[in-house]
């Protein structure tokens, strides 16, 4: 991977942190801002999240994520691609992107969708995983800091008592998103406990039952949107809502082009609206972490212009017929 944070500007960022922590505040209150989605309507955003609940590993390497300087370079290369169009991230990440110079700007989030990671409180492998409170960011300070939204991780495991008060906190969560017009991104996902550990269920029905549960939350939905896995019968997924939906990349499968196909299939469906991947992206198997954005941006590119030859992503398409 070539060099993109140099050391001059990881110890700028060393000491901004040090002495002029004012600065991160500054620099979010100035940094540019786009509308939410494209012409198209769709969405590309870097997850940069796991490490803020102690999710550091990827396959064969169990800390990969905890090194920063590195974590923060791989995000900084996925930035860079014109066609990502911003980041989902934890407020220390965040904070550090507000403060690292992109490659023709003043901030790495000028230009950019940032979405806040809001509840990181399941720490990955602890009895109290389940438990998922908001440990980051909250509406006030999303709106605060001028983002266009906030993420919330929802995992559903019936005979665990930690799925009920994530369920309330989410709930609330996206009432106050959506009265401040923010969007509020719900990752549901059915989850049990497999000999002692939280264990995500790869099961359509179940990824279903949770995905009717996350819409209902809250006192509006109109500005909730989902962020589901590919995998299973997406298709037969994707009718259990109405609602614009984002793909979440996962745990790398090591199989980049299996990743893109199961991409690709979901893509097609008129209200999956893009992608929120992380480790995909971030830690490909081949280490080009500009060729792995590339070939989803290539994906995503694609779609859009097979939806917009089929009348799907028209946003002047008129469904009661008239124009």
């Amino acid at each position: 991977m070539s060099r993109r944070l140099t050391d001059a500007m990881w110890h700028d960022l060393l000491e901004t942190r040090l002495r002029r922590p004012e600065t991160i505040a500054a620099r979010l209150a100035a940094r540019s801002r786009r509308p939410l989605l494209d012409e198209a309507g769709h969405l590309f955003i870097v997850a940069a999240d796991h490490p803020a609940r102690g999710a550091n590993g990827i396959p064969g390497a169990p800390m990969a994520m905890a090194d920063r300087r590195d974590y923060l370079e791989r995000v900084l290369i996925c930035l860079d691609d014109p066609r990502v169009d911003g980041v989902m991230a934890s407020v220390d990440v965040l904070d550090d992107l507000a403060v690292l110079p992109s490659l023709g700007g003043w901030s790495a989030l000028d230009g950019k969708v940032v979405i806040g990671s809001m509840n990181r409180g399941g720490l990955l492998g602890t009895s109290f995983e389940l438990d998922d409170r908001f440990t980051s960011y909250d509406a006030e300070s999303l709106v605060a800091a001028g983002f266009d939204g906030g993420k919330m991780l929802l995992r559903i495991d019936d005979q665990d008592p930690g799925t009920l008060p994530t369920l309330v906190a989410v709930a609330d969560a996206v009432s106050e998103l959506a009265a401040a017009g923010l969007m509020a991104m719900v990752e549901p996902l059915p989850y049990a406990r497999v000999d002692g550990r939280a264990t995500l269920l790869r099961d359509d029905d179940a990824l279903m039952r949770c995905v009717g549960i996350a819409s209902a939350l809250g006192t509006s939905s109109a500005h909730t949107w989902m962020k589901l896995p590919a995998w299973g019968d997406i298709e037969r997924v994707m009718a259990a809502t109405s609602m614009p939906t984002l793909l979440l990349g996962g745990t790398p499968s090591g199989d980049p082009e299996a990743d893109r196909a199961e991409w690709a299939r979901a893509l097609a469906i008129p209200h999956v609206r893009g992608y929120t991947i992380g480790r995909s992206l971030l830690y490909p198997p081949d280490g080009d972490v500009a060729g792995a954005v590339a070939a989803a941006a290539d994906l995503l590119e694609a779609a859009v212009a097979a939806k917009t030859s089929t009348g799907s992503s028209d946003p002047s398409l008129d469904l009661s017929g008239e124009r």
